[in-house]
């Protein structure tokens, strides 16, 4: 939702702002276009960054427990039952459960209960940087076929309506996904949206008038 929220207000902002600079559909296409595939990239690149380095400190502190076992099982066992003591078990059911825990696989526990990770479920940083760019391609597609595909008299009114409407649509549903109420969610994306098509509009035109 965020990457195709990005794609929307970004993109919109970018064609509303050449729309006041020039009306022409080839100008508008392929800043639109150079606009979409950047941003969809540069996502991608940022998100593929976060989650590798993310997945390289969950390998890293996999590795290190996976030694700590190795070299200290008694103290990991300690370790465990008191962590399971902290949760709330009195301590011999902590330390009973730490040990059948540790008989049946000593690492996985451990990632689980004291580093937060499931080794099964590594974050993946090519799924992240595609689920990036497909998110934002596909938020970045709306305002760009609504500024070149109606006539050239309708394309702002459009592209501004089109824009403003599917940011409350999508505010309304992340309130939603987050049981958060709704209202103020809508409220800061079609601002956010209205006030980065405005200051684009107006940079834009400005730029026309001095024949930039």
């Amino acid at each position: 939702m965020l990457g195709a929220n990005d794609g929307i207000v970004s993109t919109a902002g970018l064609v509303v702002g050449v729309a006041g600079a020039t009306s022409e559909r080839s100008a508008l296409l392929t800043a639109g276009l150079a606009g979409l595939m950047a941003g969809s990239l540069s996502m991608a690149a940022g998100e593929y960054v976060s989650v590798s380095t993310q997945r390289d400190s969950e390998l890293a502190a996999l590795a290190q427990e996976r030694r700590e076992l190795a070299e200290q099982p008694e103290a990991e066992l300690e370790e465990l039952t008191q962590m399971l003591t902290d949760r709330g078990l009195s301590g011999a059911v902590a330390r009973e459960a730490a040990e059948q825990f540790t008989a049946r696989d000593a690492l996985r526990t451990h990632a689980r209960v004291e580093l937060g990770i499931d080794p099964d479920a590594l974050t993946n940083p090519w799924h992240a940087a595609g689920a990036s760019f497909l998110a934002f391609t596909v938020g970045a597609l709306l305002p760009l076929l609504a500024m070149v595909l109606p006539p050239a008299s309708a394309r702002l009114s459009v592209t501004v309506l089109s824009v403003l409407v599917t940011l409350a649509l999508t505010g309304w549903w992340s309130a939603r996904l987050g049981a958060a109420p709704p209202g103020r969610a809508v409220l800061r994306n079609v601002g956010g949206g209205a006030v980065a098509m405005g200051v684009t509009y107006a940079v834009g035109s400005l730029l026309g008038a001095a024949g930039v």
